[in-house]
């Protein structure tokens, strides 16, 4: 049965990978990635991580995913672009060489790397015998992860607040534009 649920959840989980890089609109392409995030969230319960799976569940798909989608709203996804011409020249050629060579770092390591196989007890034993592994990941994010963990909140919260302020510049252009005539 885990191995029908793996398949299924791997399945998904490519496809909605698949659909956010290969989508041509922003909002199918974030529904992508709900599915994905939901296929994610099923595999780890399957290896039976269920915080991880609320985790994923909670903050990924339930508020990351509703703040792109709300920020592709903001930004208007019913203006057209033209695609074939490059904002930055060279920029799709140096983001190929960045993704060739970074396929290649992680192939190199796998070869040369000292990777262990582990067993059955270090999938189960607990991580300590003090404290239960909530209490140690909480214990963890919020003293040696707290900046971080921080300043991913004011990015978040920056970006939300960029998208305004452009898709409010962006509504005053379109309505000068407008008024002065211009087409």
């Amino acid at each position: 049965m885990e191995t029908a649920v793996f398949i299924v959840c791997a399945v998904i989980v490519l496809a909605g990978a698949l659909g956010v890089v290969l989508s041509r609109n922003p909002v199918h392409a974030a529904l992508s990635l709900v599915g994905t995030l939901f296929g994610m969230a099923v595999l780890f319960l399957n290896l039976e991580a269920h915080f991880l799976a609320a985790v994923q569940i909670i903050v990924y798909a339930g508020a990351i995913v509703v703040l792109f989608l709300f920020v592709i709203m903001l930004l208007g996804v019913d203006r057209l672009e033209d695609l074939s011409v490059e904002p930055i020249t060279g920029q799709r050629a140096l983001a190929a060489l960045v993704g060739l060579g970074t396929f290649g770092l992680a192939v190199a390591f796998l070869v040369t790397g000292d990777i262990g196989v582990v067993g059955v007890g270090a999938q189960t034993a607990d991580i300590t015998d003090q404290y239960s592994n909530l209490r140690q990941i909480a214990d963890v994010l919020f003293t040696d992860y707290v900046y971080a963990f921080e300043a991913t909140a004011a990015l978040l919260t920056i970006s939300v607040v960029g998208a305004v302020v452009m898709s409010r510049r962006m509504g005053r252009d379109d309505e000068a534009q407008e008024a002065s005539g211009d087409d």
